[in-house]
């Protein structure tokens, strides 16, 4: 099977014995064989995988891994699911509302905040992001250039 991985070091894979699918929220440890690694494409055989069938029926299906297999994050990194979550509030105790999703459109990720303005785009910029508490599911802003930088569902009413 071509899996296509969502990693910037897709040579994790090297050497990896099993993986999880997950569906309807349970998630079920599958055993695997990587055959080789590409820049865009890792090539596995999965187990209960025999046939081209087979794999179509696969096609679409998010492979995860544990932490315990995780790659080992420097300081001032988190994984996207830790940030989701996250309570956006700025230096001054204004809070925006939770981190439900993070996009990646390129330069740079974007989170995306649901609170009582309404949704908001906050951009993943060392001048707007001042912190991320993941333990603490806390994510510090810098007010005057979030909104300097963020889109907000009604600019007007904000200001």
């Amino acid at each position: 099977m071509k899996v296509r991985p969502v990693t910037c070091d897709v040579s994790r894979f090297e050497g990896m014995e099993y993986v999880y699918t997950e569906k309807n929220g349970v998630y079920t440890k599958v055993g695997i064989h990587v055959r080789s690694v590409s820049a865009d494409a890792v090539f596995i055989n999965m187990e209960g995988v025999e046939t081209r069938e087979d794999a179509e029926k696969k096609r679409g299906t998010r492979l995860y891994i544990d932490r315990e297999h995780a790659v080992e994050l420097g300081p001032d990194e988190d994984f996207l699911v830790d940030i989701v979550g996250c309570e956006a509030i700025d230096e001054e105790g204004t809070v925006y509302g939770r981190i439900t999703d993070v996009l990646q459109p390129g330069g740079n990720d974007v989170y995306v905040c649901e609170g009582k303005l309404g949704e908001i785009l906050i951009p993943a910029l060392k001048a707007v992001v001042l912190n991320v508490d993941a333990e603490n599911k806390r994510m510090l802003l810098d007010r005057k250039h979030l909104y300097e930088t963020a889109v907000f569902p009604d600019s007007e009413s904000i200001r």
